[in-house]
């Protein structure tokens, strides 16, 4: 059984240690408490909670791929073809090069609420 610091939570949930607080204290995340008095997550508790707060498209999905990150545009850089745009989806940095025909049809700028969809047969799994 993984058991987690509150500061680690905040860091994949990419909140703040007191919002972690916050949702432990609101009995939304089960916490329990360490010899020392800290509080610990229990990882499949964590991991539960977190798919709770996955949005949900609640319908037929419209696509195969199943990975999704929503997040705001935060950085968009176009060339004559090419277009570089940044997503920041939490804690993660989301990267891709799409045509700048359909950053412009997508009228992607910064700021902009986004979905980075990601399909792949190729994902390779670390463990820190």
């Amino acid at each position: 059984m993984t058991m987690f610091r509150i500061g680690e939570v905040a860091s994949v949930l990419g909140v703040s240690a007191d919002t972690v607080r916050r949702l432990v204290d609101a009995g939304r995340l089960p916490a329990t408490r360490d010899g020392g008095g800290r509080r610990r997550v229990d990882g499949a508790d964590l991991a539960e909670f977190v798919r709770g707060q996955t949005p949900n498209t609640h319908g037929k999905p419209t696509s195969s791929a199943r990975n999704r990150l929503w997040g705001i545009v935060t950085e968009v850089v176009r060339d004559t073809v090419m277009a570089h745009v940044e997503i920041t989806a939490g804690p993660y940095r989301v990267v891709s090069l799409v045509s700048r025909e359909a950053a412009d049809e997508l009228g992607l700028q910064v700021g902009v609420l986004a979905v980075a969809v990601i399909k792949s047969t190729n994902v390779v799994v670390e463990i820190p």
